[in-house]
């Protein structure tokens, strides 16, 4: 019930794109749909962050850092949640885990590498 599978980390150069994808197959869709989408990400040695959040009314948040490169998007019918990342800086570099979040119970992705650099 609470499996995420992200996909689509990478290595990527600076001023690179990246798109993350995180599948709840597990998931029956009258869960999904009412459940907070977001992206986290931990950089090494460093705590677990905000990236972003969508809820199913499309309700968007994001981390200061990302806004205006990243977009966060969901697809319902497909039970998934995306990330769009554009102009990558080093400073992106982490691994990037998926969340879901409903009625207090929160569950999390295994997690994708996102490494930027030249």
């Amino acid at each position: 019930q609470g499996q995420l599978v992200e996909s689509g980390g990478g290595l990527v150069q600076p001023g690179g794109s990246l798109r993350l994808s995180c599948k709840a197959p597990r998931t029956i869709t009258s869960v999904f749909n009412p459940s907070i989408m977001g992206w986290y990400r931990q950089a090494p040695g460093k705590e677990r962050d905000l990236v972003a959040t969508i809820a199913n009314s499309g309700t968007v948040n994001y981390a200061d850092s990302v806004k205006g490169r990243f977009i966060i998007s969901r697809d319902n019918a497909r039970k998934t949640v995306y990330l769009q990342m554009n102009d990558l800086v080093p400073e992106d570099t982490a691994v990037y885990y998926c969340n879901r979040k409903l009625d207090g119970q929160s569950y999390w992705g295994q997690g994708t590498q996102v490494t930027v650099s030249s």
